[in-house]
């Protein structure tokens, strides 16, 4: 049954408000209108694309997450965290990160990348890079997307943490980095702070 424009677009807002996941495709076939209709009624309600979307809510539920710094500070996207476990980050990489010659990124924004997302998945209002090994595997050019994953590997008792982050194009390990990390708590082994 095909609805006037102001009910579809009515229901429109309450669905991507009941799910902001949902594409235009799966909008396009839910409202049986084609996936340009979708576009132009979002439009008009000033509802952002998917991508945005998604960046939004990820903003907002990793907002209270991070304790260690601002999420806006994070270099890259969060999609994915568990403090003291693991979290995963993504990177495009544009004409702005790249040298001009070569159209290769600066390690600096691969590193950024990785070092933000270390500190970020620390369960403490104080987490600093103490030490960093690292390795960049193959160079990375514009246009690519940056998968970095962080898992927490040691947890211990003397106020460190080592943090591993492996950071991907595909399935393309690009940079890996082990990076000690200093915080203001202290770890027991039950987990508890001391």
């Amino acid at each position: 049954m095909r609805r006037n424009k102001r009910e579809r677009q009515r229901l429109l807002q309450a669905t991507i408000e009941e799910n902001p996941f949902i594409t235009d495709e799966q909008l396009a076939e839910k409202f049986s209108v084609s996936i340009q209709t979708i576009r132009l009624d979002r439009l008009e309600l000033s509802i952002p694309e998917l991508r945005e979307r998604i960046k939004h809510v990820a903003e907002r539920t990793f907002a209270d997450e991070v304790k260690s710094l601002p999420i806006e500070e994070v270099i890259g996207e969060i999609i994915d965290m568990q403090l003291d476990e693991s979290a995963i980050s993504i990177f495009d990489v544009k004409q702005e990160h790249v040298f001009k010659r070569n159209q290769i990124a600066r390690g600096h924004h691969l590193f950024a990348q990785a070092n933000s997302l270390a500190v970020a998945v620390i369960d403490d209002e104080l987490a600093l890079t103490a030490k960093a090994n690292i390795r960049f595997m193959r160079p990375v050019k514009e246009g690519e997307r940056v998968v970095a994953k962080a898992k927490v590997k040691n947890l211990n008792e003397n106020g460190r943490t080592v943090v591993e982050v492996n950071s991907y194009v595909g399935q393309e390990l690009v940079f890996q980095g082990e990076f000690h990390m200093y915080r203001s708590n202290v770890v027991k082994k039950d987990g508890e702070e001391r």
